[in-house]
């Protein structure tokens, strides 16, 4: 698909012109920041404070892996989300359906932050744990599509990976001020006064977030595309027919793509922290403080990978990102075991986020160019959430069972395997470098 020359008339032009830089990168990285720090604040607590929380009642491992399947929960709401916001963000334009969903996903965080424990109100607790839990997810389901689309139909041409990159750094920030937060109630508070209270400060603070993100968003204005194509009359009245009936192959592509970039993520941060803690002997916060000198380096990798698929094309760096996985998953597990192993767990933790950075980074221009404008924010949504589903819902249970039988070498194979499953997809993807974004 090669771009091709299109002449605007004086309305269309007027249509195209776009928000200042410094909007649209505040406009699509605030979500995701909030996001991603909302999902960090749950996966620290489940996996340290959860299971004592709101399943005290049996034995630690069961009380471990009852509390990640929680995590679990926002996976299986996320593509509910895509649908209904993609639904509204197709028909009625991107502003909108980002505004609501941040509101959505910001109230079911904070309630999760005023929920009691299991000791006060029992199987009650953890009923409406998941139910914010899974309204969460809703709202998440409908926050990246959106945001991308903000930072990439803006882009200038030769440029739109690298915008969508400001909606990948989302993730390290959001990682970075969660964990940040969680290193410094843990050097303030004692154990039992984070175990009564402290866990809830991130939820509750992520208010402070929301509030900042919906006053950006409110003054940003409808992305410069989505006016063309109602300038165009090119709006879709059903959108999700519309992807289902004609894009199902993308949604799969998509879907299958991004899977190993989930499972990775959720392993490097959710389940490393429970493993290090609970199996190598390291205590939370020190290894907060390792999470978060990774992440740094992978906000760089985000963006130098993305400047290279402007360069030479998604599949070419989404491949090469594959296949250090696949290496990695093999390597890995001969070095983070051992009694407090620093530089193993170093080298899992940097060396895995860097990779990681290489396959997050692309993603955010290769998803909605599968899609035409039309349906872009369905179609995105809809194989982002997807993917989380396969690649990340369960990925720190099934590490932890896997380890618990077999050993940390069988979460290299998992790790491999969903590797391998992703390379296969972006075979079969074509190249989306330089095709035509208004169409």
């Amino acid at each position: 698909m090669e771009e091709t020359p299109t002449t605007y008339t004086g309305t269309e032009t007027k249509a195209l012109q776009r928000d200042p830089v410094r909007t649209v990168i505040m406009a699509s990285m605030i979500g995701t920041a909030i996001e991603f720090f909302d999902f960090y604040a749950y996966g620290t607590a489940a996996a340290t404070y959860f299971p004592n929380v709101f399943f005290p009642s049996v034995t630690p491992t069961i009380a471990m892996i009852l509390s990640l399947l929680t995590f679990g929960v926002a996976f299986v709401a996320r593509p509910l989300g895509s649908l209904l916001f993609g639904h509204f963000g197709d028909k009625l334009g991107r502003k909108r359906a980002l505004v609501v969903s941040l509101l959505m996903m910001g109230i079911s965080t904070v309630a999760i932050g005023f929920l009691p424990g299991f000791k006060a109100i029992g199987m009650a607790s953890i009923m409406l744990l998941c139910l914010a839990r899974f309204i969460q997810g809703i709202g998440l389901g409908g926050e990246w599509s959106g945001a991308v689309l903000v930072a990439t139909e803006n882009a200038p041409k030769g440029k739109r990976a690298l915008f969508g990159s400001f909606t990948e750094l989302g993730a390290p920030i959001g990682f970075f001020l969660s964990n940040g937060l969680y290193y410094v109630l843990e050097s303030t508070l004692t154990p039992a006064q984070m175990a009564a209270f402290g866990w809830r400060i991130p939820f509750l603070a992520s208010a402070v977030l929301v509030v900042v993100g919906l006053w950006i968003r409110r003054r940003m204005q409808e992305t410069p595309l989505f006016r063309l194509a109602q300038q165009r009359d090119n709006v879709q009245k059903a959108p999700l027919v519309e992807v289902f009936a004609k894009n199902w192959r993308q949604v799969l592509q998509g879907t299958l793509a991004m899977a190993v970039s989930y499972t990775f993520f959720f392993l490097l941060s959710t389940w490393s922290l429970s493993y290090a803690t609970t199996v190598l002997g390291f205590d939370n916060k020190e290894f907060l403080l390792l999470l978060m000198g990774s992440v740094i380096a992978f906000g760089g990798m985000i963006v130098y990978s993305s400047i290279l698929s402007d360069k030479f094309g998604r599949r070419k760096v989404l491949l090469t990102g594959t296949f250090v996985i696949v290496a990695f998953a093999f390597v890995f597990p001969f070095f983070f075991q051992g009694e407090r192993n620093l530089w193993g767990s170093l080298f899992f933790l940097l060396v895995g986020f860097l990779a990681m950075g290489i396959v997050y980074g692309p993603i955010g221009a290769l998803l909605p160019e599968l899609f035409p404008t039309n349906t872009r924010y369905s179609g995105a949504g809809i194989a982002y959430n997807m993917s989380a589903i396969v690649g990340a819902a369960f990925a720190p249970t099934i590490a932890s069972w896997l380890v618990s039988e077999w050993g940390i070498h069988a979460v290299g194979d998992y790790l491999a395997i969903m590797a391998v499953v992703s390379m296969i997809a972006l075979f079969f993807t074509k190249e989306t470098k330089s095709i035509d974004y208004t169409k």
